[in-house]
């Protein structure tokens, strides 16, 4: 009799069944037991699962529980706001803080777009403060470049010289190679969609059939994949091939080229694929803010005015999802009350410090997660004590080294080269590393972020040679020192003491041209790679 377990494995359920084959004529088959296990998907879930994402369970319920602590945490900002104005005197317990009446919608947005550049009254001074401690800004201790969210342009000083030169971001960029250098800046969003519909509107009357006003709303926010893809499948127009190195600046000179005079259309094609990239590239959620930024600083406007323009040309615009930077509110913030502090002598700047920096804009620093570092497994050991007088077995010793330290990064190159061989047929044979050849190679990968095999081979052999093998594809550098690095390059490109590109010098050479121009630039010290 054979014992045998059939699993029906569904989208949303799971079905079994234990069965008895017979393996004879003596024995009988029989069903042991079955039954099926569902598991209720959402719509949302259903699909994540099926495209191969994986769900996790609690994710809703931390969405749930951050929203509530939001709402939680406004409420006792408000309520706190409320209490220092009354005990300021400015609004009583018969003030009315809210819209009231017929005729009234939008009234606290006119007030606040007026309080900028107008005397108000107080009790309308202390509606626009409860309106500003409701909505105050986009302001995140994460990293600010994501996938979805994209990146964060702080490039204000860029777009005043674009807007005052009347340059576009291709121009600009141009010239800055041309005057050697290397480091592009970051540009808005709406720069280079303006450089793009520049560039399309004069190209469009010489290529009437294919630059139409269809073909132009297909590509609005579009990869420059996407876009390579869309000129070859309407038109079999193919941009044109390009050396890598001779890319990025033939790519601008087109651009600039672009403005002024045709191009030929496969030249098109290349100039809208990339700057399509480049737009969708700073299309993110925080890109947006950034242009927003961008558009109050050139009109002179607060937040406040600024919403207010938008429902004077649409009253039925959505202002929800319309977000600015926290600082953006913080000037807004400082505007209006020196405006007002004019006319109102109650508005002290002690008064202006509690409500502005204590109660509305307030915002804890992180909490230390010191707590969550791990106890060194090799040099730990657990200790006797009393807690809560009751006696307790504890672990003590010295913390685990974190990777961003330059103890660990050094421990890491060690211990691979501990453990790299050299793999050949010939004389070479199949070794370990010798001392000097160790040496050689931490010295390299102190200021890399990684070494590829046919760079350790180079830096041992003096070239990649045939017949000869690793046992490892790469090994990790020093990441800390990497980053350094770089810095310093920036550093030293920017003082005007030459441009040097590290990642194609060897380390020696590094280190010696950033000792030379710190001590020339007059540091105390000279930044050097960290001796463990």
């Amino acid at each position: 009799m054979k014992r045998i377990l059939g699993l029906d494995l569904g989208v949303s359920s799971i079905g079994w069944a234990l069965v008895n084959e017979a393996v004879d004529e003596n024995e009988k088959s029989s069903i042991v037991k079955l039954g099926v296990r569902v598991n209720p998907l959402t719509v949302d879930e259903q699909t994540n699962f099926e495209k191969g994402k994986s769900i996790t369970t609690n994710a809703d319920r931390t969405s749930k529980r951050g929203m509530r602590r939001s709402l939680q945490r406004y409420k006792l900002r408000r309520a706190e706001l409320i209490r220092r104005l009354q005990e300021a005197g400015i609004i009583n317990d018969d003030s009315i803080l809210y819209e009231n009446g017929n005729r009234t919608t939008f009234e606290t947005y006119r007030l606040r777009a007026k309080a900028a550049t107008e005397e108000i009254s107080l009790e309308e001074f202390a509606r626009i403060l409860i309106m500003i401690n409701k909505k105050r800004g986009y302001k995140s201790n994460r990293k600010a470049k994501g996938e979805d969210e994209g990146n964060l342009v702080d490039g204000m000083e860029v777009a005043r010289k674009l807007y005052e030169e009347h340059l576009t971001p291709g121009q600009y960029s141009l010239d800055l190679l041309n005057q050697g250098k290397k480091y592009l800046p970051e540009y808005y969003q709406s720069d280079l969609q303006a450089e793009l519909q520049q560039i399309w509107d004069k190209q469009k009357p010489f290529y009437p059939e294919i630059l139409t006003d269809d073909f132009w709303k297909v590509l609005q926010g579009k990869s420059k994949t996407y876009t390579n893809k869309k000129f070859i499948d309407r038109y079999k127009i193919y941009s044109p091939s390009l050396k890598r190195d001779e890319a990025r600046k033939q790519i601008l000179q087109w651009r600039v080229e672009g403005l002024s005079k045709q191009l030929p259309i496969e030249v098109v094609s290349s100039v809208v694929s990339e700057l399509n990239g480049h737009i969708n590239g700073t299309s993110g959620y925080l890109g947006k803010i950034s242009d927003r930024s961008k558009e109050l600083y050139f009109r002179k406007q607060t937040v406040g005015q600024y919403m207010m323009a938008v429902l004077d040309k649409n009253p039925n615009a959505s202002l929800r999802n319309m977000v600015f930077y926290r600082q953006d509110y913080l000037d807004e913030f400082n505007t209006i009350w020196e405006t007002q502090a004019r006319f109102h002598p109650e508005l002290t700047q002690e008064l202006k410090h509690d409500i502005g920096n204590i109660t509305i804009f307030f915002q804890r620093p992180l909490r230390s997660q010191k707590g969550m570092i791990a106890i060194c497994e090799l040099e730990q050991k657990k200790v006797e004590t009393i807690v809560d007088g009751k006696p307790k077995t504890i672990t003590i010793g010295p913390k685990v080294c974190p990777k961003s330290s330059p103890l660990f990064q050094d421990f890491r190159i060690w211990q691979r080269l501990n453990d790299l061989r050299i793999v050949s047929d010939d004389l070479f044979g199949n070794r370990s590393l010798e001392t000097q050849e160790k040496e050689a190679l931490a010295l390299e990968l102190n200021t890399r972020t990684k070494l590829t095999k046919s760079q350790l081979l180079k830096v041992r052999f003096g070239k990649s040679p045939k017949g000869i093998d690793l046992n490892f594809k790469e090994l990790d550098g020093n990441t800390t020192q990497a980053t350094l690095f770089a810095a310093y390059q920036k550093i030293i490109e920017m003082s005007g003491h030459g441009e040097y590109d590290f990642s194609k010098m060897s380390a020696n050479e590094a280190y010696e041209i950033v000792e030379r121009v710190f001590k020339a630039l007059g540091y105390k010290t000279t930044p050097m790679h960290f001796d463990a």
